[in-house]
C-alpha cells in the first residue's frame, strides 16, 4: 500500500485488520502464527468488518492475509475433541454461510490478494472474488479429503464454473495443491505477479474498481445470477438492471465524458 493514505482503522478487531485506504476497504487476516486459519471468532469478525464495510463510504473490499498465507483454511486447534465440536455442516450454518452471502451480495467489487498457502474455505474466500490477484509463490489447495471431509465455503460451486468439472474434481479428491501459475493457466486467477509486487498490483486494481460507476455492483448482481437463469431469464435480469443503472447519476457522467472527450469522474451513485 505505498504511498496510500490510510484513513483510519478498528482497533476492536483482534484477528482481522480493517482499514480504509481511500475509496478502498482492506480487510487482512491477522493471525499469522497459524497461518491465518479461519478461527470462529475470526469468522464472527470478518462477518462483522464485512457489514461496516457495506454501510461506509468504501466503493470496493481487498481481502488478504497477513504474514506468508492469505489462509490455511479452518483452524482444526480450537476444535478441541470430536465429543465437544459440534457438527461441521452446523457450523458452516452458524458462520460460514452468512459471511459467504454476505459477501456475494455486497454492490461493491471485491478484490482478492493472495500472498501464500490458499487452503481449504479459505479458497473459497480467495475465488469468490470478482478478481483474485495472486503472487507467483502461492498455492490453492483443496485439502478436506487429507481430513476425510468434503468442500464447503461454496467450493463446490464455485470452482466447475471457473475451471471446469473435471478440473474441479481432481482438485477436491486428490487434495494436491495448484501453483499459482497453474491457477493462472486454468483460469482461477486473474492475474499473476511477483511477491514484492502483489500488494502494488491488488491496490491499483482495487483503487480503479473504487473510482469506477455504480454499474459495477450490478454487473456483479448479473454474473453471480447468470448460472441460475435461464437466457430469457438473464435478458430480462439485464434489461431491469440496465433501467437501473441507466437512471444513475454515474450512467449521466460517463455519457457527458464520452461526448467531452475527457476521462469520466464516477460517484459510485
Amino acid at each position: 500500500m505505498n504511498n496510500q493514505e490510510v484513513l483510519g482503522e478498528s482497533m476492536e478487531y483482534k484477528n482481522i485488520r480493517l482499514e480504509h485506504v481511500g475509496l478502498v476497504a482492506v480487510v487482512t487476516l491477522n493471525a499469522p502464527e497459524v497461518l491465518n486459519a479461519l478461527s470462529a471468532d475470526m469468522v464472527s469478525e470478518l462477518s462483522h468488518a464485512i457489514t461496516e464495510v457495506t454501510t461506509s463510504d468504501a466503493r470496493c473490499l481487498l481481502i488478504t492475509g497477513e504474514g506468508r498465507a492469505f489462509c490455511a483454511g479452518a483452524n482444526l486447534q480450537t476444535q478441541g475433541s470430536s465429543d465437544e465440536v459440534p457438527p461441521a455442516g452446523g457450523v458452516l450454518e452458524t458462520h460460514y454461510h452468512p459471511v459467504m452471502n454476505k459477501l456475494k451480495n455486497m454492490d461493491i467489487p471485491m478484490v482478492s490478494a493472495v500472498n501464500g498457502p490458499c487452503v481449504g474455505v479459505g479458497m473459497s474466500f480467495a475465488v469468490m472474488a470478482d478478481m483474485v490477484i495472486a503472487a507467483k509463490s502461492a498455492y490453492f489447495l483443496q485439502a478436506f479429503a487429507n481430513i476425510g471431509l468434503v468442500p464447503d465455503g461454496g467450493a463446490t460451486w464455485l470452482l466447475p464454473r471457473l475451471i471446469g468439472w473435471g478440473r474441479a474434481v481432481e482438485l477436491s479428491m486428490m487434495a494436491e495443491r495448484l501453483p499459482a501459475e497453474q491457477a493462472f493457466e486454468w483460469g482461477l486467477v486473474n492475474r499473476l505477479v511477483e511477491d514484492d509486487r502483489l500488494m502494488d498490483e491488488a491496490m491499483a486494481v482495487a483503487d480503479k474498481l473504487a473510482n469506477g460507476p455504480m454499474s459495477l455492483g450490478l454487473i456483479r448482481r448479473a454474473y453471480w445470477q447468470t448460472f441460475n437463469n435461464s437466457y430469457a431469464e438473464q435478458f430480462q435480469l439485464e434489461a431491469n438492471l440496465q433501467n437501473e443503472a441507466g437512471g444513475s447519476a454515474d450512467n449521466r457522467e460517463g455519457v457527458q465524458a464520452f461526448l467531452e472527450k475527457r476521462e469520466a469522474k464516477f460517484s459510485g451513485k
